[in-house]
């Protein structure tokens, strides 16, 4: 598979989820493992352009395909990312144990939608958990991200 761009393989048990591969056998530790039933989104990676949870996944089936993880969605210079950049700047993370996840869902709300409203914002991560912010900064980072005035759509 290529991941972040570079091509990487490895023998793995059948059983192997993609994200203990991203994890254990690529070193790539900004995917997290949160809750291994699919329910927490802090797994989630993009998969040939597409949002999936990386512990509902088998390694061998995205053989070919194109991962890219957290590590993946910084700029070329290594600085953070648009998306990134408005987490950090509209504080939408605290422990940030759900970070990856959310950054990566969001960007592919906005690949899909680039210019969403507050409530498809909460609709589309409503499959990311988040036990410390309360949303309403990630979602007023998202709506940041994607370029919009956030303090007219959130009201400030």
């Amino acid at each position: 598979m290529i991941v972040n761009g570079r091509e990487a393989s490895a023998k793995v048990e059948g059983r192997t989820l993609l994200s203990d591969f991203l994890r254990d056998g690529l070193h790539l530790t900004g995917t997290h493992i949160g809750c291994d039933t699919s329910q927490c989104g802090a797994c989630v990676v993009h998969v040939d352009g597409k949002a999936v949870k990386s512990c509902t996944v088998f390694a061998l089936d995205v053989a070919g395909a194109e991962v890219r993880t957290i590590e993946g969605m910084a700029n070329p210079d290594g600085s953070l990312g648009v998306i990134q950049q408005a987490f950090q700047d509209h504080h939408g993370l605290q422990c940030g144990f759900c970070t990856p996840g959310m950054v990566m869902s969001a960007a592919a709300l906005l690949a899909e939608n680039p210019k969403p409203t507050e409530a498809e914002v909460r609709h589309y991560l409503d499959g990311n958990i988040c036990r410390c912010t309360g949303y309403h900064n990630i979602v007023k980072a998202v709506l940041a991200a994607s370029g919009q005035d956030v303090d007219a759509l959130t009201g400030g």
